[in-house]
C-alpha cells in the first residue's frame, strides 16, 4: 500500500484506491475478538431462567433493566474481580467477575444513550 499523499486517498499496489481511515471507528481493533468470544458464551450461560428451562432472547436486557440495578450488580461483580486480583476466591471466578462486570456496564450505557436519544 502506497501512504496517503495528501489527497484523502489511499492507492494500494493493486491499483485499488479507498478513502483514507483516520476518522473511522476501528472496531477490529478496538475490540478484542477472545474476550467478545468469551463474553458471549457468558451471556449465553446466563440465557436460562432460574427454575425453569426456558431461556430468554439474548437481547431480552435491552428492554430495559433500571440503572440501579445495573449498578448494584457491577459492585458485585467488581468486589468478586477485586478479590480474585488479591488472591482471594470469589463466588464465580475471575472470568464470570469481568464478563458480568462487561455486561452491567454495557448495560448502563445503553440506558444513558437511549435516554440521551430520547431527549
Amino acid at each position: 500500500m502506497r501512504p496517503d499523499l495528501g489527497s484523502g486517498v489511499r492507492k494500494f499496489d493493486s491499483g485499488a484506491t479507498r478513502d483514507v481511515d483516520n476518522d473511522k471507528l476501528d472496531f477490529r481493533g478496538f475490540f478484542s475478538a477472545c474476550a467478545l468470544e468469551r463474553f458471549a458464551q457468558y451471556m449465553n450461560e446466563h440465557r436460562k431462567m432460574a427454575g425453569t428451562d426456558e431461556l430468554r432472547a439474548s437481547d431480552n436486557w435491552k428492554k430495559g433493566i433500571p440503572r440501579e440495578v445495573y449498578m448494584s450488580s457491577a459492585w458485585r461483580h467488581f468486589f468478586d474481580w477485586w478479590k480474585e486480583d488479591q488472591g482471594l476466591q470469589s463466588r464465580e471466578g475471575l472470568e464470570n467477575a469481568l464478563c458480568g462486570l462487561w455486561f452491567n456496564l454495557q448495560g448502563y450505557l445503553h440506558e444513558v444513550l437511549k435516554d440521551r436519544e430520547a431527549q
